[in-house]
């Protein structure tokens, strides 16, 4: 089994609704993603002989996803008032909405589930929110 890893970071802000909490406060984190593919073999021929992916492929996608993030602020679905959301949107604020509590756990998963839709065979996703605590998905 062969394996590549890559990683990719973002600035963002995001808060836990209904958490008992500081996190349950807009706070912000220098989020790293760090991700693992893998592949029994190597192409045999052409331009990525010898590789399973090129790490230029491979990083552009990562980094495709996590600039989507890229200084916004991470909301679940229905976490604000209507009119709170209306109020950052007129001030031009960008809002990223998941259908899903942005922990660094579902976060992890969510970068999972879209890389592999690229087709990847994904290993592991770890989202650190800060150098020493992260989450980590894998199937």
């Amino acid at each position: 089994m062969y394996t590549l890893q890559t990683s990719a970071s973002f600035d963002s802000a995001h808060f836990l609704k209904d958490y008992d909490g500081k996190c349950k406060n807009i706070h912000g984190h220098r989020w790293t993603v760090e991700v693992t593919v893998a592949a029994e073999n190597v192409d045999e021929e052409g331009q990525t002989r010898g590789m399973i992916v090129d790490f230029k492929t491979l990083k552009e996608d990562v980094s495709l996803l996590t600039k989507e993030m890229d200084h916004s602020l991470i909301i679940e679905k229905r976490s604000l008032k209507e009119n709170t959301r209306q109020a950052l949107l007129e001030e031009d604020f960008r809002i990223v909405e998941l259908d899903f509590r942005p922990t660094a756990e579902n976060m992890a998963e969510y970068f999972y589930d879209k890389l592999e839709e690229k087709g990847y065979r994904v290993v592991l996703v770890k989202v650190y929110e800060t150098p020493n605590n992260c989450a980590g998905y894998s199937r």
